[in-house]
């Protein structure tokens, strides 16, 4: 498998909607961290879609090796 490439090295916060869905970048190529702009075409990454169960602000990964797929879980301190 791929490696990603490190977009960051600290979370982005974002706010997030109860219904509304998202899409993770997993690739680390888009250019609107964390999210998905559709860089990964033509790689074996695909993004991560979740949609949110309640509104609030969540920290999402930009280094890409986190254990907790798309949420910062302090992975970068180690990069």
């Amino acid at each position: 498998m791929a490696t990603p490439k490190v977009a960051g090295t600290s979370p982005i916060a974002v706010d997030i909607k109860e219904g509304q869905t998202y899409a993770w970048c997993t690739c680390g190529l888009s250019s609107k961290q964390p999210m998905c702009d559709g860089s990964h075409r033509g790689t074996e990454f695909v993004p991560l879609k979740t949609t949110a169960t309640e509104t609030k602000t969540v920290h999402l990964c930009t280094c890409k090796a986190t254990k907790n797929p798309g949420f910062c879980d302090g992975s970068h301190k180690s990069l």
